[in-house]
């Protein structure tokens, strides 16, 4: 009983678009930190490259738009986002790689809103 009881009151718990946005925020400092450290490593971090750069554009666009204050919202932004055909961006070295990173962490950022979970979550390196 205790468990349901604990699940009950996570998913209860009311969003808080500040603590989105500063998520966001942090996500997006880290991805640039990443696509510095990629960018230094050279041809064979490309991949690295687009994959910091995918999620440094998927947090400038949602945070940037002003939707983080209302869950609804933030969730249909991005599921608007996720029905683009391609996402067009300068200075990334695989368009296909880069689309896919973005779906990738779009899909990410769908369940943590559903869930209103993991917003907290400040570590650089998050799985």
């Amino acid at each position: 009983m205790v468990r349901v009881e604990s699940a009950m009151n996570e998913t209860s718990k009311a969003w808080n678009g500040e603590l989105v946005r500063g998520w966001l925020e942090n996500r997006l400092q880290a991805a640039r930190l990443d696509q510095a450290a990629a960018d230094k490593r050279g041809y064979e971090a490309r991949d690295d490259y687009d994959k910091a750069a995918a999620e440094e554009w998927v947090c400038r666009t949602l945070n940037n738009a002003g939707r983080t204050d209302d869950q609804a919202a933030f969730a249909v932004q991005i599921k608007e986002l996720a029905a683009q055909d391609e996402y067009r961006v300068t200075g990334i070295y695989d368009d296909r790689r880069f689309d896919r990173q973005v779906r990738a962490n779009l899909k990410k950022l769908a369940k943590m809103t559903k869930a209103n979970d993991g917003f907290a979550n400040t570590l650089h390196h998050q799985g």
